[in-house]
């Protein structure tokens, strides 16, 4: 299998345990990323806020790059999934298509609309198929309870993003199960992390954060782990100033989706980055008998 990478922003700079992780669980499973330098970041939904057909056109052209090379993108950001794939689906509205046409045409590129965007948790659970990714598991996460967090753009809106239900998803908790975790039901894991408010009333945002962090703990997490890392910013990168907000420790190790499956298929905790967190992942990977060591 081989896919067009597009790491999103985070995976590149602050967040580059995620950028680490994925390319070990990729190498292990067959899947050849291919890497394009010249994509552009998605816009995050802020540049969607201010210039729809503007953001549609920086996503577009995104897309006609991997258009040309014949391949579908692979994500690895649910709010990059979310940019991408909405501009798949604007792009259907022939207004919306003719602005985004000519703003393209002095560069020199189209898009025809042939690319799929498959996050990394699809790609896993429906490409790759979660009886071909137990059959690789050499490191059985049991004993290990992890509460998924799947963030908003990759189950919203449903029906544009093609998304399993928004309310109710088990996408994440199957794929949990088969790397022998197991997985923790609750009803933050659909919720915002707060990210989005983050600049512009942290209290607020924190509070949002710490919210869903309690939840998990709740209902028995020993960690949590998501799709998307702005997400894992605000649960992880942020979350001794949600603790210091709310007047209570938090202490919730929160993993990039492909740490934990890494973990279950062989990796050391340095070469997923974990020792890069915020929050020590120490007490959840002792759970499943290993450690880090940087």
């Amino acid at each position: 299998m081989r896919l067009a990478y597009y790491p999103g922003c985070v995976a590149q700079e602050s967040g580059k345990e995620l950028d680490m992780a994925t390319r070990w669980v990729c190498r292990a499973l067959g899947i050849e990323l291919a890497e394009f330098p010249n994509f552009s970041c998605c816009g995050s939904g802020f540049v969607d806020e201010a210039n729809e057909v503007l953001n549609v056109a920086i996503n577009a052209r995104n897309l006609a790059i991997a258009e040309r090379a014949g391949l579908d993108v692979l994500t690895i950001c649910s709010t990059c999934q979310g940019m991408l794939t909405l501009a798949n689906v604007r792009l259907r509205d022939p207004a919306v298509k003719g602005r985004v046409d000519g703003a393209l045409k002095p560069l020199g590129i189209e898009y025809r609309g042939s690319v799929r965007v498959k996050h990394l948790l699809k790609v896993l659970t429906e490409d790759v198929g979660l009886p071909a990714l137990k059959a690789k598991v050499v490191r059985p996460l049991g004993g290990l309870k992890v509460g998924a967090f799947y963030g908003c753009h990759l189950l919203r809106p449903a029906d544009e993003m093609g998304s399993e239900s928004a309310e109710e998803p088990h996408a994440f908790e199957d794929l949990l199960d088969a790397l022998g975790a197991t997985p923790v039901l609750y009803r933050g894991r659909v919720m915002c992390c707060g990210f989005p408010i983050q600049f512009v009333k942290p209290e607020t945002a924190q509070r949002i954060a710490a919210t869903q962090i309690d939840d998990a703990k709740a209902h028995g997490a020993d960690a949590m782990a998501t799709p998307c890392p702005l997400c894992h910013i605000s649960l992880d990168s942020f979350q001794n100033k949600a603790a210091r907000t709310v007047g209570h420790a938090l202490d919730l190790p929160i993993f990039h989706l492909p740490q934990v499956v890494g973990l279950a298929l062989g990796a050391s905790p340095d070469e997923l980055g974990l020792p890069r967190h915020l929050v020590p992942t120490d007490a959840a990977l002792a759970k499943i008998g290993t450690r880090a060591v940087a």
